[in-house]
């Protein structure tokens, strides 16, 4: 398998997997978990919806890995703005991911470290990165780089965003699954690439802006994959 698309809900996947070319649902143990699998942009490709929270994530990508190995790993969706210079409908590329809501200072580590674990960040591929970045830029999108953050918490306030950014002082922004999708691949080494666009400032308004701006956001999403997807095909 070329590439494998993981996003969470139904909403971030189905334009997607509508232009899967020679597109079959794949029988999987888990009824919650619809794999599709198909041709995009001339490359073979599973489309994952894993579902919302990151056991979900972790679920859906170790048995995306199990089962179709695949070259490459891209999981895109919506992410809330927790950095101040990121507005909705802005492209996050994210160059490592981290768990937000990992919390074990009681033991002395600082939030987001799990310990026995030799790095808790997950740097993203960097020629991903790179081919994405070309990829947004011939449509002209609006992109930044930089870290992601994940958590099991829809984040709509403001003092959720201080408290992120009080440990997280960098993070751009904040999803509920590709940290966990982000660990399980580069445990497995399966180079992987995050893309994100911002549906809502995540802060008191977050709630209704979100099903607001979905619709157009993840339009302009897709474009980057499907243009990120063409760039790949030369070179897997």
């Amino acid at each position: 398998m070329d590439a494998a698309l993981i996003a969470a809900m139904d909403e971030e996947v189905v334009a997607l997997r509508e232009k899967l070319t020679s597109a079959q649902r794949v029988a999987v143990p888990f009824a919650e978990l619809p794999i599709y699998q198909g041709q995009l942009q001339d490359l073979d490709t599973v489309i994952v919806q894993c579902g919302i929270g990151k056991v979900n994530a972790a679920l859906a990508t170790q048995y995306t890995i199990d089962h179709f190995k695949p070259k490459v790993i891209i999981t895109s969706g919506v992410a809330g703005a927790v950095s101040p210079k990121i507005r909705v409908g802005d492209v996050i590329i994210a160059t490592a991911a981290q768990q937000h809501d990992f919390d074990v200072r009681g033991f002395g580590y600082p939030v987001g470290v799990i310990p026995r674990l030799s790095s808790s960040l997950f740097p993203a591929d960097h020629r991903l990165v790179e081919l994405a970045a070309a990829a947004a830029g011939k449509l002209n999108a609006r992109t930044h780089q930089g870290l992601v953050v994940s958590g099991d918490a829809f984040i709509c306030s403001q003092e959720q965003k201080d408290e992120i950014l009080k440990h997280f002082p960098e993070a751009l922004c904040a999803d509920m699954e590709a940290a966990a999708i982000a660990q399980v691949a580069a445990l497995n080494g399966i180079p992987f690439l995050i893309l994100e666009t911002i549906s809502d400032q995540a802060d008191d308004e977050a709630e209704d802006v979100f099903y607001e701006t979905l619709p157009d956001v993840l339009a302009g999403l897709n474009s980057v994959i499907e243009e990120l997807l063409g760039l790949l095909r030369t070179g897997l």
